[in-house]
């Protein structure tokens, strides 16, 4: 699966985020983003008061990013971090793929919520980096067949 974190401000301006791992992208009109997170999560709470968020897919080399948010570090997830505001939420400047999504719904899915949003924009990095893939609660990335 591959690796991401989301991002969007909370109330009075804080911003939160989480490590999403469980990602699929639809085409169609307009793009979606679908993703499981934790129902009692503080960026639900954010995501339900602005109805936007932040998607970065994250790289080989942002395997300490993704244990911040996902909380395995005590402390501010963002803190070391330079961060950008944005109208959808908190921007990680060293994560440079990333989408602007706007909140379209979301279902109850097992223990999870199952997390449906318009992408409104994209970034894609000019040089993109191998992905950051979790597998069997483990980081891994891949390579190119020749």
């Amino acid at each position: 699966m591959p690796v991401t974190i989301w991002t969007a401000t909370g109330i009075e301006g804080k911003p939160e985020g989480i490590t999403v791992s469980s990602v699929l992208v639809g085409e169609g009109d307009p793009p979606s983003v679908l993703g499981l997170i934790a129902p009692d999560s503080s960026f639900w709470d954010a995501v339900r008061a602005s109805k936007r968020f932040v998607v970065h897919v994250l790289g080989s080399v942002h395997a300490r990013i993704a244990d911040q948010f996902a909380l395995r570090y005590p402390g501010d997830p963002f803190e070391g971090l330079s961060v950008v505001r944005s109208d959808y939420g908190p921007v990680l400047s060293d994560v440079t793929t990333r989408s602007a999504i706007s909140l379209m719904g979301f279902v109850e899915s097992g223990y999870s919520l199952l997390v449906r949003g318009s992408i409104d924009e994209v970034e894609l990095d000019p040089n993109p980096m191998q992905p950051l893939i979790h597998y069997r609660g483990r980081y891994f990335t891949t390579t190119a067949r020749t």
